[in-house]
């Protein structure tokens, strides 16, 4: 992943989660503009920051770098949710996203 990737999975993974690059960057203890100066390629973070970062977006590390997933935590939150299901329920939901795919 180069650092134009970097910058632009985390500006995605902030707008799906909606919220501004200046809360976040406040929430994570950082100045105001730090992630709009990440997202702009001007820094990278720390390791400690991304994973303030990641912590911050509810998904872990792998999931940051995984960009065939457009939104890890809402996959997160779905599989969460299908835990308890029975079978058939889960064959339904792996049918309808099937579909939605098409």
């Amino acid at each position: 992943m180069t650092k134009e990737d970097f910058s632009e999975r985390l500006a995605t993974l902030r707008t799906n989660k909606g919220v501004s690059a200046r809360d976040m960057s406040l929430s994570i203890g950082q100045s105001a503009g730090y992630i709009n100066n990440v997202e702009n390629g001007i820094n990278l973070p720390s390791m400690s920051v991304f994973f303030y970062i990641c912590e911050y977006l509810e998904i872990t590390p792998m999931e940051f770098f995984d960009t065939g997933c457009h939104n890890p935590s809402k996959v997160s939150e779905l599989l969460t949710a299908s835990k308890n299901l029975k079978d058939n329920q889960i064959d339904i939901l792996i049918n309808l996203a099937k579909e939605m795919r098409k």
